[in-house]
């Protein structure tokens, strides 16, 4: 850790759509050096309550707005974040960690995000007409439905892709036409904050929203108020299960975590570019990807050749500077994670495990981890390791590797390399997840998809399309001819 003579940057929050602060602050640690470079305002219970009513009132005038209006709004956005690319690319290393190549591609899916809401507003079907007469007695009625706005939202988003989940909760809140409070995560609450920034100069109605920064005591009111129509969460699965438990009528969405499987068919051809793409998935972003690829199914037959190409390159990995170019480990969020994960690892290795590469931590940084010969019954295994760790484990038949991989109490997404049709769908039709990649690892994706989980992983689809439905609801109208 260092320390600077630099006065840390000071950040307002905004709350019915308006910067304020409130005097009291959350220092923001920057992940690498360990120094407080910038200071965010903080809610309190007034904060929040100004907000809730705010979001409420505002329903009216939000589900108003027409699709050219909230086109304009989200298009405003996508020109701004454009013309702010490097400035978020330095937020992103800073507050989170992220490698400079990492965070320069999450600020482009933040504006992808957004230029997909943007096209979803002309896009998306409005309703349909309903034939109702069915039966002699219906004969004389006609049905139509539309899709309109289920109210004010909580939306809570988490440190790991400060600017993208955002944006996965922001954007589909305004095509659907729904008010909205969100809390950044405490570690990362600047992206949320920059949004927040370029949010005010839209037309928006008035009190619309609020992005708001605080304790999680404090913003429990955005679990258990039934003002709120819907919570939408993304983090880990014990809280997000208790979430749920605790939010009363409002219906809920959970984006939660796994610990995503890739599997590797015999006929598959062990090239250079497969490698890289099993290094991407498991060791990108230092792990902290709830699709990050945890568990690595080979079939015996291929199992010798893939674990020497994998580990020759694994062995070259360094954890370092996420501002450097060449970074592809960066820091983990805190040290309290890393030394978890140096104790998981630890007791690994005392049940039998081999660490074949990596296995050390030095402060936030940690070593890019191959493990094999690992029980199945420790946290390592069946738990959602979220660090730059990856398991390799032999399977001989394909049945056998599906039924290995559904054993996880988790289902976010897993990825299956083979040339085979009828295997593909095999596992499109069996394997307990709720994204099945083929020919790639589990951690594809791209934002127009519906993703999410089953299982522990969660509930409910995120991507625009999906998370819009989720944030509206049907209204029938029903008409007697004659």
């Amino acid at each position: 850790m260092t320390t600077s003579s630099k006065k840390p940057i000071e950040y307002p929050l905004y709350v019915a759509g308006k910067a304020s602060k409130t005097g009291q602050w959350l220092d923001v640690h920057h992940k690498y050096t360990g120094e407080v470079y910038a200071r965010v305002a903080v809610a309190d219970a007034k904060t929040l309550e100004k907000a809730t009513v705010a979001a409420v009132q505002a329903e009216a005038d939000m589900a108003a707005l027409k699709p050219y209006q909230k086109q304009q709004i989200l298009l405003h956005c996508v020109r701004r974040f454009t013309q702010e690319k490097a400035l978020l690319t330095d937020i992103l290393i800073a507050e989170g960690g992220k490698p400079r190549a990492a965070a320069a591609a999450e600020v482009e899916r933040l504006i992808n995000t957004f230029q997909l809401a943007a096209d979803a507003t002309t896009q998306m079907d409005a309703g349909r007409v309903m034939p109702l007469a069915v039966t002699p007695v219906a004969a004389a009625y006609e049905g139509m439905v539309k899709h309109v706005p289920i109210g004010a939202l909580s939306l809570i988003s988490p440190f790991n892709f400060p600017l993208n989940l955002t944006a996965h909760k922001i954007a589909p809140a305004i095509v659907a036409g729904c008010p909205f409070v969100l809390k950044p995560a405490s570690l990362t609450p600047i992206s949320a904050l920059k949004i927040a920034e370029i949010l005010a100069e839209t037309d928006l109605p008035q009190g619309a929203w609020s992005i708001l920064p605080c304790e999680r005591s404090a913003a429990d009111i955005l679990v258990t108020d039934d003002r709120f129509k819907m919570l939408s969460f993304t983090g880990s699965d014990q809280v997000g299960w208790d979430m749920k438990a605790r939010a009363g009528r409002k219906k809920v969405t959970l984006e939660l975590g796994g610990n995503a499987a890739v599997m590797i068919e015999p006929d598959t051809a062990l090239t250079d570019a497969l490698i890289d793409r099993l290094i991407a998935g498991a060791y990108g972003q230092s792990g902290q990807v709830c699709i990050s690829v945890q568990r690595i199914l080979v079939h015996s037959d291929l199992y010798a050749e893939l674990k020497k190409k994998l580990l020759a390159k694994v062995k070259k990995l360094k954890a370092g500077d996420p501002a450097q170019e060449s970074t592809v480990v960066g820091p983990m969020i805190k040290e309290k994670e890393a030394v978890r994960l140096k104790k998981w690892i630890d007791k690994a290795e005392k049940k039998g495990a081999k660490i074949l590469a990596g296995g050390e931590l030095n402060g936030v940084l940690f070593e890019a981890t191959l493990l094999e010969q690992v029980d199945e019954n420790l946290e390592i295994y069946k738990d959602e390791a979220f660090g730059p760790v990856a398991i390799l484990e032999k399977y001989k038949n394909f049945e056998q590797g599906i039924a290995k991989i559904n054993r996880s109490r988790f289902g976010l997404q897993a990825g299956v390399y083979t040339q085979n049709l009828n295997k593909m769908l095999y596992a499109w039709e069996h394997l307990q997840v709720g994204g099945v990649i083929i020919n790639d690892i589990p951690t594809f994706r791209v934002d127009n998809m519906p993703y999410g989980g089953v299982k522990d992983s969660g509930l409910g689809r995120e991507g625009i399309h999906s998370a819009v439905r989720d944030m509206q609801e049907e209204r029938l109208l029903v008409i007697k001819n004659g």
